[in-house]
């Protein structure tokens, strides 16, 4: 019993677990969707995809503070799961594919607008949505732990295990679905999975120790302007928010700017709070913890190559047929979520194993380490595309072992990272953190966005001159990865002295706190 997880880790595992089948249902078809129902280009695809999940990572900023600071994770939780579930299902209403027309010399594509916008609207839902539910969600399980506990990184390990059931069944299912029978049931169907998940949440909130309600109920409830309460109008603001996420993602090119302007000025509050409102240990903390979401922006950029440009590479230049069946590249965007399935539990009983000897790694040499796998992800595939003979198409295997070395690498960052978060950042900003931690991610993938821009080979003339461009590339990509691993190994030490560990609470310390948090 002494390394039973708290109850409401299930609650959070099962609902996450559903949010992502949602997302990642979708994910797995919309690079299709755009340049097969809307006629974009190959590079507005390519734009599009990056703007929208760097939008689904910046909002978590706003969700984390309005969360921490007024609504509380619960009801956060459940406003965000109605948005995903309006949001999916808007999707769903496909519309009248979009056309080619002939002016003059030129091919253009003719789409619906109001098509166009339904599904612009809808995104906007869903990115609104991700940005009350993903960082509460997670900033939940941080709290069921003692900062210490040593079952932290191993309960982070499960949580994410749970989104990856989610992401390993939603490709399959939506994505064979939508490109087997219409986008609107692969959409749809991922729209369902939504509701499974708010419904799961409702249910399981008495798991929650009351770690989730609002900090102060009776403030919310007050009415201070036209006979509405305060949390009216915070609801209010949400459907405003997502007015905004449509217009930008009509004026897509504004991104990339407004990135900049929320990266610095998320960069000077976290330093002004170091350094005028934190001790000296906690400013330590602090600082490490935002040096290491810096770095996790290399990472995912690279790592979001898999939704776009290298789906589409799977889509052309891999050989994807097996057992005289031709698999649908959407379908390949569950390998990474089955890779984790089948690792996490060794990767969470590794930390476990190690931490108990004092032997685990430091979070810092963590993170190397996913930087150096990605990096090896590519190579390997460069390797698949130089011994692929002329006018062939390289062998599913290069492609599958690409893949895993991608989920080694996010098993060593990605749960590590969010644990990290709830371990090093002060407890009354823990919100705005994990927020910060989203919006390194959506950087990354706004970046990830300009990268598969140049991934595309163009218009060459055959398959030959398309591999030796993607070799290229793979190549130039995988060495920057390992060189931004080897920095980061070379500050490991001094960043590993800042994080002030302390000793790990024992386990009986750590049942001790559950019971008499349950008798409260």
């Amino acid at each position: 019993m002494a390394d039973q997880h708290p109850r409401g880790l299930y609650v959070c595992f099962a609902t996450e677990l559903w949010e992502r089948f949602s997302y990642y249902g979708m994910r797995a078809l919309l690079i299709f969707y755009l340049m097969q129902h809307f006629l974009f280009s190959e590079q507005e695809s390519y734009l599009i995809y990056g703007a929208y999940t760097a939008l689904v990572y910046m909002t978590p900023v706003l969700g984390g503070a309005i969360a921490d600071r007024y609504l509380g994770a619960r009801k956060a939780v459940t406003c965000g799961a109605i948005l995903l579930v309006l949001g999916h299902l808007g999707i769903a209403i496909e519309g009248p594919p979009a056309t080619q027309q002939l002016i003059g010399e030129v091919a253009t594509a003719s789409r619906n607008p109001l098509s166009l916008q339904i599904f612009y609207a809808s995104l906007a839902l869903i990115i609104v949505g991700v940005g009350f539910l993903k960082t509460n969600a997670s900033t939940l399980v941080g709290a069921l732990y003692r900062p210490n506990d040593p079952r932290r990184d191993a309960g982070f390990t499960l949580f994410y295990m749970g989104i990856n059931l989610g992401g390993a069944a939603a490709p399959l299912l939506c994505g064979w679905v939508g490109q087997t029978y219409g986008w609107r049931y692969g959409f749809g169907l991922a729209g369902i999975g939504m509701l499974a998940g708010l419904f799961t949440f409702l249910r399981g909130q008495h798991c929650l120790m009351g770690l989730a309600d609002p900090p102060n109920p009776a403030w919310l409830r007050e009415r201070v302007f036209a006979g509405c309460s305060r949390e009216f109008l915070l609801y209010s603001c949400t459907v405003a928010l997502v007015v905004v996420a449509w217009l930008v993602l009509n004026h897509r090119h504004v991104v990339g700017p407004m990135l900049t302007a929320s990266g610095l000025a998320t960069g000077i509050i976290l330093l002004y709070y170091a350094f005028a409102r934190c001790t000296p240990l906690e400013r330590d903390r602090l600082l490490v913890c935002a040096t290491l979401i810096v770095f996790t922006i290399g990472f995912w950029a690279l790592y979001e190559q898999m939704g776009s440009s290298l789906n589409v590479f799977a889509d052309r230049m891999v050989d994807r047929r097996l057992f005289g069946y031709d698999i649908p590249a959407a379908m390949l965007q569950s390998l990474p979520s089955i890779f984790i399935i089948l690792l996490a539990p060794a990767a969470s009983g590794l930390w476990l194993h190690l931490g108990r000897r004092g032997r685990e790694p430091s979070t810092a040499v963590k993170f190397c380490l996913a930087l150096t796998l990605i990096g090896l992800a590519f190579l390997v595939l460069r390797l698949g595309l130089t011994l692929t003979e002329p006018d062939s198409k390289v062998a599913l295997i290069w492609f599958v072992l690409n893949f895993f070395l991608f989920t080694c690498g996010e098993l060593c960052l990605a749960p590590v990272g969010m644990s990290m978060v709830t371990k090093l950042a002060p407890r009354r900003i823990v919100g705005v953190m994990m927020g910060a931690f989203f919006l390194a991610y959506s950087a990354s993938s706004y970046i990830a966005g300009l990268i598969a821009q140049f991934t595309s080979p163009g218009p060459v003339a055959n398959s030959a001159a398309a591999m030796d461009t993607y070799a290229l590339i793979y190549t130039r990509l995988g060495m920057v990865a390992l060189g931004v691993a080897l920095v980061l190994l070379l500050l490991a030490p001094l960043l590993t002295r800042r994080m002030h560990e302390a000793k790990p609470a024992g386990p009986l310390d750590n049942e001790r706190d559950e019971a008499v948090a349950v008798r409260r």
